[in-house]
């Protein structure tokens, strides 16, 4: 019996941040999405990338064109999701999604407290547009692994769902792409069929 093949993805990477846009420092967060997801995720994937600075009107825009021009099944960003004035990248992800996903924010701020004491600054938030989910990562390399991933134990058993076990699913019911994870990275929950 042949596997089918599994149709590729198209995920848009955003990573809003002055400084590494400016060429100050190398940008973190794209790399570390990638190198995430390529492990975690069965299907060949069309990564589309933009390194920009925290505009709220270049993030919205940024965030149109992924899901509209590009049609990403999935857009995650990373960074500008702190209380300092130029973090925007919630607004901007509010302003253009048809639907909030309030569980996103909630679960990585619950992730990230069983790190640090300054996840309750944290401001990510997550929504559909269409057929896209887009949702707002921490901006650290550590904290996207742990916010996608999970709490594990030292055993390796899951302690707290990462958000990554959902979002297959939620693909699922807006009609975008269908995702097959690796479950040692991470386990894809859907219905059992009836």
């Amino acid at each position: 019996m042949t596997t089918p093949t599994l149709a590729t993805i198209t995920i848009g990477l955003v990573s809003a941040s002055d400084r590494a846009s400016s060429g100050v420092y190398a940008d973190e967060g794209i790399p570390a999405l990638k190198d995430w997801l390529t492990q975690a995720v069965n299907n060949p994937i069309n990564f589309i990338e933009a390194l920009i600075p925290d505009e709220e009107s270049l993030i919205e825009q940024t965030l149109i064109d992924m899901a509209d021009r590009h049609a990403c099944d999935l857009v995650f960003t990373t960074g500008g999701t702190g209380p300092a004035l130029r973090d925007v990248t919630p607004e901007a992800t509010l302003k253009v999604i048809d639907k909030e996903m309030p569980g996103f924010g909630e679960q990585m701020r619950q992730i990230s407290l069983y790190y640090v004491p300054t996840a309750i600054l944290s401001r990510q938030t997550a929504g559909i547009r269409g057929k896209t989910l887009i949702v707002n990562l921490p901006g650290r390399p550590k904290a996207i692994a742990e916010t996608l991933g999970g709490v594990r134990n030292d055993t390796g058993e899951i302690q707290v769902h990462g958000l990554f076990s959902a979002i297959p699913y939620c693909l699922d019911l807006i009609g975008a792409g269908f995702i097959e994870t690796d479950s040692n990275i991470s386990k894809a929950f859907r219905p059992k069929q009836k």
